[in-house]
């Protein structure tokens, strides 16, 4: 499972070093792709494999289906994580979700989620006040 945040940076090839904590699930290769709220998503294979079976699954006859499957899977590219735990994310990726230099790292329980720091700043600066009321409100839900 993948928790915690971490700010990292990305060198002048687009390559993050994966953090310590986390290397040790990740295995030799990730797959990224388009996530949620502006961030890009790092799954380890296992997950993807589990996630891309979610995909698989819609109905291609329902447009929402196709949407989403449409851009999920344009967007995902493989990566190797090289000897020194790094990835290279590739610049059109970069370009396209606005990632710059400095990036916050989240883990996710199956999945590692990179943000553009400023963009992380601001998630964080609009959601955070809610955070009792809405937790409160899922745990509520789930526990009846």
């Amino acid at each position: 499972m993948y928790f915690g945040s971490f700010v990292h940076f990305l060198d002048d090839k687009n390559r993050l070093v994966i953090p310590s904590k986390m290397r040790g699930q990740i295995g030799e290769k990730l797959f990224i792709l388009k996530g949620y709220d502006g961030c890009l998503a790092l799954y380890p294979e296992e997950s993807f494999n589990e996630y891309m079976s979610q995909l698989a699954n819609f109905s291609f006859l329902d447009k929402d289906s196709r949407d989403v499957s449409r851009i999920a899977l344009s967007s995902v590219s493989e990566l190797e994580v090289d000897k020194a735990s790094r990835i290279q994310i590739p610049t059109a990726l970069v370009n396209k979700y606005k990632i710059g230099k400095e990036v916050v790292v989240i883990g996710m329980f199956d999945h590692i989620e990179v943000w553009a720091k400023a963009r992380w700043d601001e998630y964080v600066k609009e959601n955070e006040a809610a955070y009792e009321a809405k937790s409160e409100q899922l745990l509520k839900k789930n526990n009846d």
